[in-house]
């Protein structure tokens, strides 16, 4: 096994989040700009020979854990193709998926079937009118079917993604935090984060109110994390509970220090931090003929210059980084 690359900060760096699209079935109120959204050119997007020659060199480099991501990933024609292609791959440990779950009913068997065995859904509620009225889409039900499908089929484990916003869904914490008692599923509440944020934004929540939230439901203890990862979530359980609870705290509580992932926008910008406004093109050497030795080297180069931490503080970022999230990749 290729041991991965380490940055200036001795962490490795040995997960791949990889976008395939910047499109969405769903309109999230905390995702997309009030204003619309310009879709990138499709000559643009990373064509699926270029992204598994990317999987190639990265694998070859030691990465041994890559996520599709989006956008919606599921809205990509093919997609099942390209999954498949990317699960071939020797020296790859896990490949996952995030979803909104809109057509899970549709793709999860074959999905599983494709080499698929990890996955994320977004689920910021369990009340439909309310799901509707963040999403813009009035599809609860759909997206909760193909949740309990992928349970049915085999999928582990399914982490649920809430992010908790004050004054709009933090009055179901406890509701989802119970999940945890009737299914296996990791239920992970994330901070909201203030892309595209107005001054006077008063929709965060820290993480500390969070799990004192959950504490009313049970006294939480700590879980241990599953096996070989060091992800930005903090594991707690309830007692007797099936599943697990999962806080990320990107804004109180920097995961920074662990962090061990790169991000490839869907258009081949390299990201090494998510809120970084800087990125390192890709694209342009993938069409260009460059060598899989020269995009070793570019990728090494933006590894030694991720930075020790992110700046969440920083006005630039308050601002909105330099792309909304959905095109960035989740």
């Amino acid at each position: 096994m290729i041991p991965p690359p380490q940055d200036p900060y001795r962490r490795r760096i040995d997960y791949l989040r990889l976008s395939v699209t910047d499109r969405c079935n769903l309109r999230c109120t905390y995702c997309m700009p009030r204003e619309g959204v310009q879709k990138l050119p499709h000559e643009d997007i990373l064509r699926y020979e270029e992204i598994l020659r990317l999987v190639r060199i990265v694998t070859a480099m030691g990465i041994s854990k890559i996520r599709i991501t989006g956008g919606e990933p599921l809205v990509r024609k093919d997609l099942l193709y390209l999954c498949e292609s990317i699960a071939r791959f020797s020296g790859l440990k896990s490949l996952s998926i995030t979803t909104n779950g809109v057509l899970l009913p549709k793709f999860a068997k074959d999905l599983f079937g494709a080499g698929i065995k990890r996955i994320n859904v977004s689920l910021d509620t369990l009340r439909p009118e309310k799901y509707a009225a963040i999403t813009q889409m009035d599809c609860f039900h759909q997206v909760w079917d193909g949740i309990l499908k992928a349970h049915e089929i085999g999928f582990r484990p399914i982490k649920l993604n809430a992010v908790v916003m004050r004054g709009i869904n933090d009055d179901e914490i406890e509701d989802l935090g119970r999940l945890t008692f009737r299914y296996p599923f990791h239920v992970r509440f994330i901070e909201f984060m203030p892309f595209q944020a107005e001054a006077g934004d008063q929709r965060f929540l820290s993480a500390d109110d969070i799990l004192s939230r959950l504490s009313r439901v049970a006294p939480l203890v700590a879980a241990p994390k599953d096996g070989d990862t060091n992800g930005p979530a903090s594991h707690f359980r309830f007692r007797d509970a099936l599943g697990k609870i999962g806080i990320i705290s990107p804004v109180s509580h920097h995961f920074c220090p662990t962090c061990n992932r790169l991000r490839v926008t869907a258009d081949g910008g390299l990201r090494t931090c998510l809120f970084s406004t800087s990125e390192v093109d890709l694209r342009t050497p993938l069409r260009g003929g460059a060598s899989e030795e020269r995009i070793m080297e570019i990728i090494r180069r933006a590894i030694v210059e991720k930075p020790e931490k992110h700046s969440l503080e920083s006005a630039v970022f308050r601002k909105c980084i330099s792309r909304p999230m959905f095109s960035i990749g989740g």
